[in-house]
């Protein structure tokens, strides 16, 4: 029989832990994943007092490569029934200033973060994935640019993750490779990502994490689809 077993990058806090907490609701086993050891005992126990089976945590520093293969490596050894991985960590980049005061520095760690190392860490568990018809799981924001909110930095990783998930969502149909994966915009969301913002629109983590799990669940196929759970609403 075929194991549920989750590894959540940044799944300490914020939408992450949201996930993990809802998918471990429903039966997943988890493995959180987390850059700082005391972050993620502390969620590990959250997570445990909630009624979830944590299986453990895995160091990912994203913007380390070398530290992505060991964990990698680390995780086909211990948890080698893994099925699913949710890539949603990610850091803001510089959020306060427009693109013409960005500094490439910025943009350049972004990059190397949610993109660069989310496909690392995507590339090295994907035979994995594979051997056991697994799925991979994006939280991401929409490639198209909104005139409300446009923070050049975050918006261009997200753009390239979303390009990545595109371009292996086809090469594995076209190569019959047995992984699904597909992407998650899930809305206006309060977190410490964005300064805890709380605006007319936005959602508790709890509520995301409830319906990314739900999704997850559904029993359907969504190879190379873009979901939005809360599309941002234009104004007139």
């Amino acid at each position: 029989m075929k194991e549920h077993i989750v590894l959540v990058t940044g799944a300490n806090k914020g939408i992450g832990y949201g996930i993990a907490k809802h998918l471990g609701r429903c039966g997943w086993k988890v493995v959180v994943g987390a850059r700082d050891e005391q972050r993620a005992l502390d969620a590990v126990r959250k997570l445990e007092a909630e009624g979830v089976q944590v299986l453990g945590w895995v160091n990912i520093e994203l913007k380390d490569l070398d530290g992505i293969e060991a964990a990698a490596q680390t995780i086909s050894e211990r948890f080698p029934g893994l099925t699913l991985l949710v890539n949603n960590a990610g850091i803001p980049g510089d959020m306060s200033v427009d693109s013409l005061h960005t500094e490439i520095n910025v943009i350049r760690e972004t990059l190397d973060v949610n993109f660069i190392g989310t496909f690392a860490l995507t590339k090295a568990l994907t035979p994995l994935l594979s051997k056991n018809s697994g799925r991979i799981v994006n939280i991401t924001v929409p490639s198209d640019i909104s005139p409300y909110w446009h923070p050049l930095a975050y918006v261009a990783s997200k753009a390239a993750q979303n390009a990545m998930m595109g371009v292996m969502a086809i090469e594995f149909q076209q190569s019959d490779t047995p992984v699904e994966t597909f992407s998650v915009h899930p809305g206006p969301t309060t977190t410490d990502l964005n300064g805890n913002m709380a605006l007319p629109g936005f959602h508790d983590i709890d509520t995301v994490g409830r319906k990314v799990a739900e999704l997850i669940n559904d029993g359907r196929r969504h190879q190379g689809e873009f979901i939005e759970l809360y599309p941002i609403v234009k104004e007139d």
